[in-house]
């Protein structure tokens, strides 16, 4: 099925890409956003999270690590999803741009739960580590890296949720484009031409035949 107009939120299929208008759109300032938080997450967890191979939130290793797996991985997510948008409008394929947009939903609204998780899980575990000698040095070697880690999960449930809240539009407009083309079509012509030689504008207001009188005239035979 092709798509000759503007479809999900998206311009007419092979419009030329504009660098410029794409930095502009927000979602695509939400990706790049949560691109740069994500990369914040895991480097200052993998910079100074570790102290003597011991994670400094209470010496949880799934706390360093949960970090350092979600943004990565988040970091791999948006990037693709990046290129997908810069190529959206080039998909001349309406289902193909629905798998994307619904796609794009889905593990939006993931990470948005996962990051929460992460700021929940993380913020506790730093919480909770003991105040003995070790611990000390271990926050002061590392203290603002692990907080920034923490600040900026927070950060990201944010940009994420957002990212699901445009993605939740787009896929609205591509429901709301294919019912209008479907069952609304401004351009589609009456199953019922008018009768040819009409002039009047209304295609039902002469019969083909109403030029005739109802009773022909009879004329008697003569004999």
């Amino acid at each position: 099925m092709s798509n000759e107009g503007g479809a999900f939120g998206a311009g007419k299929a092979g419009a030329p890409f504009d660098p410029v208008e794409f930095i502009k759109k927000p979602q695509v300032i939400l990706r790049i956003a949560s691109t740069v938080f994500a990369i914040i997450v895991f480097g200052c967890i993998l910079g100074e999270g570790w102290y003597n191979g011991h994670c400094q939130m209470h010496d949880d290793g799934n706390a360093c690590g949960y970090g350092t797996g979600i943004g990565i991985l988040a970091l791999l997510i948006c990037l693709g999803f990046l290129v997908l948008d810069a190529l959206f409008e080039n998909i001349s394929s309406v289902q193909y741009r629905k798998y994307v947009v619904i796609a794009d939903l889905s593990i939006s609204a993931l990470w948005t739960f996962l990051w929460f998780v992460g700021f929940c899980y993380m913020t506790d575990a730093w919480r909770r580590s003991p105040d003995d000698a070790f611990y000390r040095a271990a926050h002061d070697y590392g203290r603002n890296n692990i907080q920034a880690a923490i600040a900026f999960s927070f950060f990201s449930i944010i940009t994420w949720a957002a990212i699901t809240v445009f993605a939740v539009k787009r896929y609205r407009e591509g429901f709301q484009d294919a019912f209008t083309t479907n069952y609304n079509d401004p351009a589609q012509s009456s199953p019922y031409s008018s009768f040819p030689g009409s002039d009047t504008g209304d295609p039902y207001q002469q019969p083909p035949f109403g030029g005739q009188k109802d009773t022909p005239d009879f004329q008697p035979p003569t004999y």
